[in-house]
């Protein structure tokens, strides 16, 4: 339950938005016009919206994916010379594509990286020479080169899965019938390296589903610097248990048996094996196994080469998520030994990061909450030193100029609120430096040599921008300035915008609450309701100053107050804020929300008797929470996709904040969505997707029956063939008109 899946159908919602009006004006413009038809529709209201966002080997070329204006959901491959000043598309997406349907698993994959709904180019990948680029479309592998040639990868078929090539651009690598292949990008028939497997649960190359789901770890496969040696994972799900899933379509059901680990049931069997491109040709050796531990329930988090491509460092974590241990392997034997280990805290767990480098010193720059915060820390010749300090968080590790001795990244230290981007000497620490702009919301990434910074950015008056820089933050030319001009698709409805408010309440142990409100043009005297928007759940961070879209704006416009506050055990304010959901699931999240109901209700303008409140996944499981532990507090309820029986739920997410049901039983009783729900008293509105393979429909369907049969009156709305996110230009308009309808035939409406 990784954040991208969690507020799927309102992702417009979740940065924060424009400030052209402030407060709570009583003469502003109405917001005649902008419909929820208008939001979902092409082009984006939000503007052009770059990925994948890279620089060349020699950083002479900048590519990204752009969306279409006539198709906000298809992206094709541009790119801009930065020498000439010149931007063109290097693959059209329509032009090029084969039109066949992708696989299963393929559709899988791309609903764990929460791009489902996208089209045309998701990915692509740079030669190492710096002359052509990588780009998997439809099943097919396309090599582009910048003299506007394409030409198709042979023999890799269209049931290929997870193509990269190789660091030095010798070879695509590909997953086939549970296999890694190679194939010499100059030319020739492609090879499986791994062995054929007898089992169907077997696979190499791949992530298994947790890793993928939960772990931010999309790949089984990684190969060395120098093209040389391949680390594979191998996994066997045949302990893990299968879920019957159905879905359910507009003209027919299909039925997949999906390996599903539940909390407190076996995981997949993980192991990693070091190969070549080279194994099984003239006599050359086959895998060499990796030595993981005595303990086969683990966890396979991450694996890394170091930069000369002469040891291989393993991260291993244990399956209650308290021990993460760097193995350092010679990949020549798959002997190990453990480089450091990091624990938790008592009560709390390890929060799997990237933000780390090996550098070709030797050294390591490293992420840990080790003193209560996320900070940089650097291990050279055996010894720790702490690179920042503070009580903020590092969010992100953006790049490392190992010439220069500097390190660039972004964190909370001026305001949680706005994340800004800073560098340091990690060789003579000092106070960092901040590089960008503090009216804004930042995020950056960078070249490997760490010479170039790509910024994105936004504000409450500026949806998102994105620009290089130079490492002192200077900026050295737009990628996509997107600025709010006459021509800008917001344009027409600017004047109307309503700007938000930002302030803190406090929690019951006396922290900090941080809460943003949108209001509509009110009229002295009137009393509004309020769209309560919440999440609740862990490595979410929902209030900022950034840009959050059109959706928010249209609820607005209808005459609502919108309103979002982050509770306990939300991300970016520490492991003693975090950590307070241990073993706890919805209670002091639940208690939090209610505080922001409370504060809602203080208000002249706020009409405490229509407050409505709204959720997606584990949002979704906290409307139900909210409505069986505090009836009457909400006008309805609305639960999209919810978690209602966390023993449902997986086993990487569930048992890292809720220990494994087996050993805890009695938490896990006391979490649960479905043995209050006779309580209900208020109205609500229940919606899920009918092929969700994430928050798999039997939560929803368990809840379902168990009201039917107490004859505990609620509504619902369930829609054929889409997963967990439940969206698209038309889809997303019946979704929203589903939910405002809901409200007003019972009665939350403005005055």
């Amino acid at each position: 339950m990784r954040f991208p899946a969690l507020l799927l159908a309102a992702a417009a919602l979740v940065p924060a938005p424009l400030a052209f009006a402030q407060g709570v004006a009583v003469n502003a413009p109405a917001a005649a016009g902008l419909t929820f038809e208008r939001v979902f529709a092409s082009p984006s209201l939000n503007g052009p919206a770059p990925r994948g966002v890279k620089l060349s080997p020699d950083g002479r070329y900048l590519t990204l994916l752009r969306n279409r204006a006539n198709d906000r959901e298809r992206y094709d491959l541009w790119g801009y010379d930065r020498q000439n000043g010149q931007w063109r598309m290097l693959v059209d997406s329509e032009k090029l594509s084969s039109g066949r349907a992708l696989s299963e698993a393929e559709k899988m994959q791309r609903e764990r990286q929460r791009i489902g709904d996208l089209k045309g180019i998701v990915t692509y990948s740079w030669a190492a020479d710096g002359k052509s680029v990588l780009v998997p479309l439809d099943g097919d592998l396309l090599l582009a080169g910048l003299d506007g040639s394409v030409r198709k990868v042979e023999g890799v078929g269209g049931d290929a899965l997870n193509p990269r090539l190789s660091p030095r651009g010798g070879f695509v690598s590909f997953v086939r019938d549970r296999r890694l292949w190679v194939v010499p990008v100059d030319g020739g028939a492609p090879r499986a390296i791994t062995p054929a497997e007898t089992s169907s649960t077997v696979h190499w190359g791949e992530a298994e589903f947790v890793a993928q789901e939960e772990m931010a770890r999309l790949t089984g496969a990684w190969w060395s610097g120098d093209d040389k040696h391949v680390a594979v994972e191998r996994f066997d799900e045949a302990r893990v248990g299968v879920v019957t899933r159905a879905a359910i379509g507009a003209t027919g059901t299909k039925t997949f048996d999906q390996r599903y680990p539940a909390a407190g049931t076996p995981n997949a069997e993980v192991s990693l094996y070091v190969v070549s491109p080279d194994d099984g040709v003239d006599g050359q050796k086959g895998p060499v196994k990796v030595d993981l531990g005595s303990d086969p329930d683990i966890y396979l988090a991450r694996v890394d080469w170091a930069p000369d491509g002469k040891t291989l460092y393993v991260q291993r974590e244990d399956r209650a998520q308290t021990r993460l241990d760097m193995l350092k392997v010679d990949p020549a034997t798959g002997k190990s030994e453990v480089l450091f280990t990091e624990t938790a805290r008592a009560k709390s767990w390890i929060n799997l990061t990237d933000n780390y480098r090996f550098l070709r010193d030797g050294s390591l720059i490293w992420w840990s909450e080790r003193d209560g915060f996320g900070h940089l820390y650097r291990l050279s010749g055996g010894k720790w030193r702490q690179l920042t300090h503070g009580r903020w968080m590092v969010t992100s590790l953006d790049g490392v100029d190992e010439k220069g001795g500097r390190l660039f990244f972004t964190a909370t230290k001026d305001d949680v609120l706005a994340h800004q981007v800073y560098s340091l000497d990690y060789n003579h620490p000092g106070e960092p430096k901040r590089l960008t702009d503090p009216a804004y919301m930042n995020s950056a990434s960078m070249d490997r040599a760490g010479q170039t910074l790509v910024v994105t950015r936004s504000a409450q008056n500026q949806p998102a921008q994105t620009y290089l820089a130079d490492g002192t933050g200077r900026r050295l030319a737009w990628v996509e300035e997107n600025r709010v001009d006459a021509g800008h698709p917001y344009a027409p409805f600017l004047a109307a915008h309503r700007a938000p408010t930002f302030g803190t309440i406090k929690a019951q142990d006396g922290s900090d609450l941080h809460w943003k409100m949108i209001t509509p043009v009110m009229e002295r005297g009137k009393r509004y309701p309020v769209f309560f928007e919440h999440y609740g759940g862990p490595h979410v961070q929902v209030v900022n100053k950034g840009w959050s879209g059109a959706l928010a704006q249209a609820i607005v416009a209808k005459g609502y107050i919108y309103f979002e506050i982050d509770n306990r055990g939300s991300a970016n304010r520490g492991v003693d804020f975090e950590s307070q959901i241990w073993q706890a699931m919805g209670t002091v999240e639940v208690a939090d929300q209610i505080a922001g109901a409370d504060y809602l209700k203080s208000l002249p303008f706020v009409d405490a008797s229509k407050i409505a409140t709204y959720g997606w996944s584990y949002g979704g499981y906290m409307t139900l929470k909210l409505l069986e532990a505090h009836p009457g507090a909400f006008a309805a309820g609305i639960s999209g996709a919810p978690v209602t029986k966390w023993e449902l739920y997986d086993t990487h997410y569930t048992e890292r904040y809720m220990g494994d049901p087996r050993q805890v039983p009695a938490a896990y009783k006391a979490s649960d969505a479905i043995d209050k729900s006779d309580v209900i008293r208020d109205p609500l509105l229940l919606i899920h997707g009918l092929s969700d393979d994430n928050v798999v429909f039997e939560n929803s369907s368990a809840l379902i029956a168990k009201m039917q049969n107490e004859a505990t009156p609620f509504e619902m709305m369930l829609y054929p063939g889409h997963t967990h996110r439940v969206g698209g230009p038309k889809v997303s308009v019946h979704l929203w008109n589903t939910i405002f309808a809901f409200l007003a035939r019972h009665g939350v409406t403005p005055p």
